[in-house]
């Protein structure tokens, strides 16, 4: 992100109204690859195919801001791996992490991982680290801690329904376990943060809160990601695409200034639920407007969006979640174009 687009991004949290109104999206690897003429796998070990995928896209969308920026991950088996998870590959289809703990009892035997050695975040670190020179000569710099949320990876160790219907019978080990994953990744956060000084924003990804109740939110959630926002940074961003209207409420006790949401609630009633404290970045149809659509059908659900709300303040005009596969490049631009163009 250069300094213009993290300025920009500042603003906006700060309930500045900037013009032209401001775009941004999250990139990974399920677009970023294939978008480029890549496969997966090749992304994920060729560190010259990841860095020139990161800057094409900079270089094509320059007015966008993509978060968090030189993504340096390997999918969804990026934190799991350090607890010694089994990970499997496809040359291009997404990475998948194979669950370890076959009950709730294998909870206590866990290991609490070193991220400074276990599992892919080695590979991860250093990735960024031989490349940052590159970064920084593009007008770029590394400006966000990154990682899956709590919930989000407990659910890989134990299975996304084994660990749902735990937390309702097992109260406590189910505490236990969170409680593992959060030490481990505020650890995480802070050797991103120390190894890169330019860092002053945290981006967590946890789809699992939209599962939880707003009790159960309050109970498994906000204490953890009260503990993993509370840095000193001035971005605290939360990505969560499935529903969040049990969180909503309670995002800004969670110590979160930017949210990404799914595209499955109206931008003015987030607002309302989150008394317009939080920058939103959302929220067309990611698969079926922005993905699937003409670019009429990007044009007219961004206008629809943009003629919905009262209030332009405090949101980043992007889709429903992160940018999803097969998004071409003029469906990109025209959804550019109608935020930017828009009067």
């Amino acid at each position: 992100m250069t300094d213009e687009h993290w300025n920009t991004l500042l603003n906006v949290i700060s309930g500045n109204t900037v013009d032209p109104l401001p775009v941004g999206f999250i990139i990974d690897s399920p677009w970023l690859p294939n978008w480029y003429g890549a496969s997966i796998l090749d992304y994920f070990t060729n560190d010259n195919t990841w860095f020139n995928a990161n800057l094409a896209a900079n270089e094509t969308f320059p007015s966008v801001m993509f978060f968090p920026g030189f993504w340096s991950e390997y999918g969804m088996c990026t934190e799991p791996s350090a607890f010694g998870v089994r990970c499997t590959f496809p040359a291009n289809e997404f990475p998948h992490a194979h669950r370890m703990l076959q009950s709730i009892d294998d909870v206590d035997a866990l290991p609490q991982p070193n991220p400074k050695t276990d599992g892919l975040l080695p590979f991860m670190l250093n990735r960024l680290k031989l490349a940052q020179p590159q970064i920084q000569d593009a007008g770029h710099d590394i400006r966000f801690a990154v990682a899956r949320g709590p919930l989000n990876i407990a659910s890989y160790l134990m299975g996304s329904t084994e660990f749902l219907t735990t937390m309702m019978m097992h109260p406590g080990k189910t505490e236990t376990l969170i409680k593992k994953v959060t030490i481990f990744l505020s650890d995480w956060l802070d050797i991103q943060m120390e190894a890169f000084p330019s860092i002053d924003g945290i981006l967590l990804l946890d789809d699992i809160i939209g599962f939880l109740g707003k009790d159960q939110f309050a109970t498994f959630g906000l204490p953890f990601f009260k503990k993993l926002f509370d840095k000193d940074v001035s971005v605290k961003f939360l990505h969560n695409d499935a529903p969040c209207l049990e969180s909503a409420p309670l995002l800004t006790e969670a110590g979160i200034n930017l949210f990404n949401m799914g595209f499955d609630v109206d931008l003015s009633e987030l607002k309302q639920f989150t008394d317009n404290r939080v920058t939103l970045l959302g929220n067309i149809p990611p698969r079926d407007v922005l993905a699937n659509g003409t670019i009429e059908d990007v044009r007219s659900a961004v206008q629809n969006q943009l003629n919905s709300l009262t209030d332009p303040s405090r949101v980043i005009f992007s889709c429903g979640g992160g940018m999803p596969p097969h998004v071409n490049t003029e469906n990109i631009q025209t959804f550019i174009d109608t935020v930017q163009n828009w009067t």
